[in-house]
């Protein structure tokens, strides 16, 4: 009983918002390049929200409790003219923090003008310092160094800096010191993320996993982790300090160490459905009903039922089989 009470009470605080499902890299974890390769039917442009309807759905669910927004994509810096959305976003006085995903190598020409509109921090996805292994990852060949130029842009813009990495095992284990040791240097955040069944394409199943536990071990054998308490209600990641620095490493742990009953998130896909779940196998459609003259009091109505009514908690529930047949909103609609 008390799992469902906490489940009915978590609080509506941080929207996530797709702006877009095309993505410059074809990583393995979220648009393999057998799958997302050339002749892949991306959604038409109209069938994108626009900036005003993305502000529309912004100022609805700040009424609700929101004051974070994060977003994502695919690649959101490939959406044309996106500090203009984020200076709309900013001037929303009830909003406290906008962030950003990326894989970081259009930073160096976007940074400055980002930040200037009002951008705070970014997360940047790096899953290996190796240059082979990273051109293998990114499906496109693409140079590690043009996400470190990145990173570097973006520091120099004045941004905050995450780095987030995804383990996958068999693959990139080996590049989990190398990049705590990358980002202690550099003095940013690192984020080890366990591979999860997000969409239906990523080839998912449970030997691939690298768990907390697992990463914490191979950490061991170079640092010493003090535990970091949470911020806030609601922070997934399970934060650490590397003794004798200021470094902090975390860790996101939706599949060893769930969270479900703790998270705030709502979700906005490129086309315009609510999620309350990144594992969700369907959302619902606020699109069609804002071009079809939806008030803003209605919208901010069937945000909060939709919120209030939600039963989501997959990575409680998940087994081998239901992350095989389950099918799920693709991540490169839904971002992460």
């Amino acid at each position: 009983m008390k799992k469902a009470i906490d489940q009915l009470s978590r609080p509506f605080k941080d929207l996530r918002i797709s702006v877009t499902d095309r993505c410059n890299f074809r990583c393995r974890y979220c648009m393999p390049a057998e799958i997302f390769g050339p002749d892949y039917a991306f959604l038409p442009k109209q069938e994108i929200l626009s900036f005003e309807e993305i502000e529309r759905i912004t100022k609805a669910s700040v009424n609700l409790g929101v004051r974070k927004v994060k977003l994502t994509g695919g690649e959101p810096l490939i959406r044309k003219n996106l500090h203009q959305l984020i200076r709309k976003l900013y001037e929303i006085e009830e909003i406290e923090d906008i962030g950003l995903t990326t894989n970081g190598i259009l930073l160096p020409t976007y940074a400055d003008r980002l930040k200037e509109a009002g951008l705070k921090r970014i997360n940047i996805s790096l899953d290996a310092l190796e240059e082979n292994l990273f051109k293998k990852m990114n499906g496109v060949g693409a140079s590690v160094e043009k996400v470190k130029a990145g990173i570097d842009a973006a520091i120099q813009a004045g941004l905050k800096v995450k780095i987030n990495m995804v383990v996958q095992k068999g693959v990139n284990e080996d590049e989990i010191i190398p990049m705590a040791e990358y980002c202690k240097v550099k003095e940013i955040p690192l984020r080890f993320i366990e591979f999860m069944d997000v969409g239906n394409s990523n080839g998912w199943n449970w030997d691939q996993i690298v768990t907390k536990k697992e990463m914490m071990g191979i950490l061991a054998s170079r640092y010493e982790l003090i535990p970091i308490e949470p911020d806030y209600y609601g922070e997934v990641a399970k934060r650490y300090r590397l003794k004798g620095s200021d470094s902090e490493i975390g860790f996101i742990t939706s599949v060893s160490e769930t969270f479900c009953s703790e998270c705030t998130r709502g979700r906005i896909s490129a086309n315009g459905s609510f999620y309350t779940c990144l594992f969700a196998q369907s959302g619902v459609d606020l699109k069609e009903d804002l071009r079809n003259g939806m008030t803003d009091t209605e919208l901010m109505n069937k945000l909060n039922q939709i919120w209030n009514n939600r039963n989501d908690r997959y990575s409680e529930e998940r087994t081998e089989e239901s992350a095989v047949k389950r099918k799920k909103i693709e991540m490169s609609y839904i971002g992460g």
